[in-house]
């Protein structure tokens, strides 16, 4: 069979449809994954508008946290931890072992690390992007009662 390589018109659509086929390879390999979004929104009373919020996936027994946003007003007031403290609960309801994210130089791996994530990676690139953390936190199996 001839194949072509061709540039996606509409990336986004054609990220999708190669995930979609990783995915079927994955299953095949080691079973259904079971990816399981969750996301918590910010908003102002009364508004749909969405300003911030946490973006996740879990599966393998992994929590992934793909997106963290706080509105500028409402930076450094515990917004950014309660969102957190969310999405672990979640996990952890999930049955996840650890809860994993990156984070750019410029971006909040303090916040990260007062929160009990530590850095497993780093990629180094230009400033002032990079450096680039790969941070986890182990998480402790709930107890049942």
């Amino acid at each position: 069979m001839q194949l072509s390589i061709a540039r996606a018109d509409d990336p986004r659509a054609a990220g999708r449809q190669i995930g979609e086929l990783l995915n079927r390879f994955n299953e095949q390999a080691v079973g259904g994954q079971a990816v399981e979004r969750f996301a918590l929104t910010v908003k102002a009373p009364g508004s749909d508008e969405i300003l911030g919020g946490l973006s996740a996936m879990s599966y393998w027994g992994s929590f992934y946290i793909s997106d963290l946003v706080a509105p500028e007003t409402a930076r450094g007031q515990g917004l950014g931890a309660e969102l957190m403290r969310l999405a672990e609960q979640e996990a952890r309801a999930r049955g996840c072992l650890h809860m994993w994210l990156d984070t750019f130089e410029f971006q909040a791996r303090s916040f990260y690390e007062r929160l009990g994530f530590k850095v497993f990676g780093q990629l180094d690139g230009l400033a002032p992007f990079f450096p680039r953390y790969f941070m986890k936190k182990t998480l402790e199996p709930l107890r049942s009662s």
